[in-house]
């Protein structure tokens, strides 16, 4: 399953595409790093290594004479750690094309906050769509399984409540927003795991993502409070 051509090639007999791996979202400097070690070590736990690091470590006498064996998953791991390693700014440059895509457009300073909060969970660039979608699109649907567990009789009313706790707030950002949240969840005596996951659904459309209070700060009062009404009027 891992491409074996270095970039897509098509056969001129079949038609047939090849990926190669760039274009499944490689990042050069990961596949540099990832078959350099495929039958080579420097001698330590060393694993991720520049190409200056990768020069001045090579040796043949620590080349092994047995097959080197491709590990898929191990590749992805080296993606992985790649993109952890770049700055949330040159990530923007190589998401950005993948919004203009999909017709969305968004401030740069705010792509890159958004990418801060989720690129710790993904392998691949293309990936990133996929846990910061809902920052860019607001919820249509809300996951089943999320909804039967937490949307309670008791939610549409709470969120009503919690929609004037937003209202009033002066300071939106995540630490204060947060810190009035708990504190009226606390004073209510409101089950904690059931309003935070079901405000949660309302601005996300399932109960996944980075820390609440991040993602409303980056989102703003308004359109958070309008999920919360849509999901209100949506799921009773």
């Amino acid at each position: 399953g891992f491409p074996v051509f270095p970039l897509e090639w098509h056969d001129p007999k079949t038609g047939e595409v090849s990926s190669g791996y760039r274009e499944s979202g490689y990042l050069p400097e990961a596949v540099v790093n990832f078959l350099a070690l495929l039958g080579w070590n420097p001698g330590n736990d060393q694993e991720i290594m520049s190409m200056d690091e990768l020069i001045e470590l090579f040796s043949l006498e620590k080349c092994s004479k047995s097959g080197a064996k491709f590990d898929y998953e191990k590749g992805k791991w080296f993606n992985h750690k790649y993109i952890q390693e770049k700055s949330n700014e040159e990530l923007t440059e190589l998401f950005m094309p993948i919004l203009e895509e999909k017709g969305i457009k968004a401030d740069k300073s705010t792509v890159a906050r958004i990418i801060g909060l989720v690129k710790g969970r993904v392998s691949f660039i293309k990936e990133l769509w996929d846990q910061a979608a809902f920052f860019f699109v607001a919820p249509t649907t809300y996951e089943e399984k999320s909804v039967k567990k937490r949307w309670k009789e008791e939610t549409p009313a709470q969120m009503r409540e919690l929609i004037e706790i937003l209202r009033n707030m002066d300071d939106f950002s995540s630490a204060p927003a947060e810190k009035v949240v708990l504190g009226w969840i606390e004073q209510n005596g409101y089950h904690l795991g059931n309003v935070m996951n079901a405000f949660r659904l309302a601005v996300v459309g399932e109960c996944k993502g980075p820390h609440m209070f991040d993602i409303t700060e980056i989102m703003g009062k308004e359109e958070t409070i309008k999920r919360i009404e849509r999901a209100i009027e949506y799921l009773g």
